[in-house]
């Protein structure tokens, strides 16, 4: 009977290694599709656009003055 040392010892636990290193890989997939620094640019986009939005209708005459430096605000423009 032939050993080969160092790993016989892991081959009762061949199916959950295989079965862990799947859920790792899952995982890691999962946490670069919602890491969050990946939306970082798109919420600065968003606003910067939302203030541009602001900015025209004030220009048009939409919003009164207050209104416009309130919303500025929330904004955090």
């Amino acid at each position: 009977m032939f050993h080969f040392w160092p790993f016989w010892f892991f081959w009762p636990f061949h199916g959950f290694l295989t079965l862990l290193l799947i859920i790792v890989i899952v995982v890691l997939i999962f946490h670069h599709q919602t890491n969050p620094f990946a939306h970082t640019a798109g919420t600065v986009a968003s606003r910067s656009e939302a203030l541009a939005i602001l900015e025209a209708r004030y220009a048009r005459g939409e919003i009164q003055r207050d209104e416009y430096l309130q919303k500025k605000a929330d904004l955090g423009g």
